[in-house]
């Protein structure tokens, strides 16, 4: 429930999880758009403005490292964060204006910590998210309650689909004086 300033936005309320990064979430209404039918570009460069309004307005903190300490990226939602069977559909756009392809791996687990760190949701209890670009879909739950340094923090499951997308081979000959690698002095 942090307020921000975002340009050509005015104030909206993000909340900031961590699932192995830091996201902003919040959901595409406060922005003017539709998580669902909104131009993917749209999406993007309203998400993208959200991250810079925050980074210039938050520090982040890290319990073990301040290397880990900054926003990775933003998380568009539906606003559907209550449980429910139905699923809840969000897009990540996180580094250089990327857009992952799934519901996001560490961004369903920072979402599965907010919702139950609100009282959105309990332990062990499973919701499914879709990725509004591909609709592929990840199920995620909060497993078990725990205490990371001075923070209260949660233990996530997420589980999806994954297919093949390429092999690769390689190969050493014998001949090769590199072959077992080299240091630079």
């Amino acid at each position: 429930d942090l307020a921000i300033d975002v340009p050509g936005h005015g104030k909206v309320v993000v909340d900031i999880g961590y699932g192995g990064t830091f996201y902003a979430f919040l959901s595409a209404e406060q922005l003017g758009l539709d998580v669902c039918s909104s131009k993917t570009r749209d999406l993007v460069n309203a998400a993208s403005t959200v991250t810079e309004a925050v980074k210039k307005q938050f520090k982040l903190h890290h319990p073990e490292s301040e290397d880990l300490a900054f926003l990775y990226g933003t998380i568009l939602t539906d606003g559907k964060d209550a449980f429910s069977e139905e699923p809840t559909t969000n897009i990540c756009v996180f580094a250089d204006e990327q857009v992952d392809r799934s519901p996001t791996g560490s961004g369903v687990t920072a979402r599965i910590a907010l919702q139950y760190h609100k009282g959105l949701i309990q332990l062990n209890q499973t919701r499914t998210f879709r990725s509004s670009t591909t609709g592929s879909l990840f199920t995620g739950k909060a497993v078990k309650a725990t205490k990371f340094g001075d923070y209260n923090a949660v233990i996530v499951e997420v589980s999806g689909e994954a297919f093949y997308t390429g092999t690769a081979t390689f190969t050493v000959e014998e001949e090769d004086p590199l072959k077992y690698g080299f240091f630079f002095k």
